[in-house]
């Protein structure tokens, strides 16, 4: 299985390269499609990012019920061909209405975590489980450390040039995948796709109603809703507290998201095994909870840097809490799961944002009752110590 193995980590990288090689460029594209000034561009860029946040919360649960009737490959590489595609077309746009249709059909083939995440389910050994789930996420943080980067690169050579290459990326992971990847749903775990429960409200009742995992499933989505105060606010945060300069800011983001590989690539499999996936949470909640109190009120530039390892050592959390609630669903709801899992993380992605931003900008205006640029830290203290409070009650044990 390992060729296989290596073309879902790839997929999973390529969605997540194919968000961050664009970003650079976007800017300038859309004042080039659309005129206008920079600030109407950041307006169409919010809406397009919500657009693609949207389709990834509606769409996730879809294609993990879908994986579950028809089988992980065929979800798979019909997502990767389409999102082939749909890069060509952002890549030749010329109007901003084709921009936000790419962006939605993007939203839906990148919702493709829900399978990746079902086919280590399928192949996972109980106690395999966490430290594959982590595997997932440190090739979505390769691919978001790789992704910015390569998208400034080549936008040297224009600001097409990263849709060409997010297109050829997806065209090459389509086809290594025609080649060897297998099908691992069988007809004993096979389960017939129901409308009723492909869409966001269907799924999570679904999945709600196994024992145990209600509470699992607040704690994912207030744990989402606080980690994700980082992309939402840091480089507003670190200018207005440090006066960090773009260098500095797209740097430290690369040291977490390369930090946060490293946990989710290594230290989950050790740490799971020693400490048991409970305990891990436990102490990954709280490395969280630690850095959000320091980061409120810290003025030292070099030591928010030097603890941005810290922070990292939370990323344990994400997929500690998948392989629990992943033990305690049948064989035959892993895509549905999942499903459910990348419908909240991706809410907890439209939520935060424009919670955490206006939270900042009424601490740190002019007017603010008490300035405090770091507020927004403070917010992400209180719903991580309560989804850790909500961890820590007692519940039906899972198996």
């Amino acid at each position: 299985m390992r060729l296989p193995f290596l073309f879902v980590l790839g997929t999973v990288m390529i969605d997540a390269m194919g968000i961050g090689l664009v970003l650079p460029i976007m800017p300038q594209l859309i004042v080039e499609v659309q005129g206008g000034t920079l600030a109407s561009a950041a307006i169409w860029g919010g809406i397009l990012s919500t657009a693609f946040a949207t389709m990834q919360f509606l769409f996730g649960p879809v294609l993990g019920n879908l994986s579950d009737a028809y089988g992980r490959r065929t979800v798979l590489l019909i997502s990767l061909f389409v999102m082939a595609l749909d890069y060509v077309v952002m890549a030749i746009a010329g109007s901003i209405w084709l921009l936000l249709a790419g962006r939605i059909v993007g939203g839906v083939t990148a919702a493709t975590h829900s399978t990746a995440a079902a086919f280590m389910a399928d192949v996972s050994k109980p106690h395999e489980k966490a430290a594959n789930f982590g595997l997932l996420g440190a090739a979505f943080g390769v691919g978001f450390v790789l992704g910015p980067l390569m998208g400034g690169l080549l936008s040297e050579f224009g600001t097409r040039a990263p849709f060409w290459a997010a297109a050829i990326l997806s065209a090459l992971g389509f086809l290594l995948g025609l080649l060897v990847m297998p099908e691992t749903i069988t007809d004993k775990t096979r389960r017939a796709f129901d409308w009723r429960r492909a869409n966001p409200a269907g799924s999570l009742r679904a999945i709600a109603s196994l024992p145990g995992i209600r509470p699992l499933l607040w704690v994912y989505f207030l744990y989402s809703i606080s980690i994700y105060v980082y992309p939402a606010i840091w480089s507003y945060f670190t200018l207005e507290r440090f006066g960090w300069s773009p260098q500095m800011i797209g740097l430290s983001l690369a040291v977490y998201g390369i930090g946060m590989a490293a946990v989710q690539g290594g230290l989950i499999r050790p740490a799971t095994r020693y400490l048991g996936e409970r305990v891990t949470i436990i102490w990954g909640m709280g490395f969280e909870i630690v850095s959000f109190v320091l980061l409120s009120f810290l003025t030292n530039g070099l030591v928010a840097l030097m603890l941005i390892p810290v922070t990292a050592l939370g990323a344990v959390v994400t997929p500690a809490l998948q392989a629990m609630m992943s033990r305690a669903t049948p064989d035959s709801q892993q895509g549905e799961l999942q499903g459910v899992l990348t419908s909240l993380h991706a809410l907890s992605m439209i939520i935060a944002p424009l919670v955490m931003t206006n939270v900042f900008a009424y601490f740190a205006g002019r007017d603010a009752p008490v300035y405090l640029p770091g507020a927004p830290f403070l917010l992400a203290f209180v719903l991580m110590t309560i989804g850790l409070l909500l961890f820590l009650r007692p519940r039906p044990a899972l198996a």
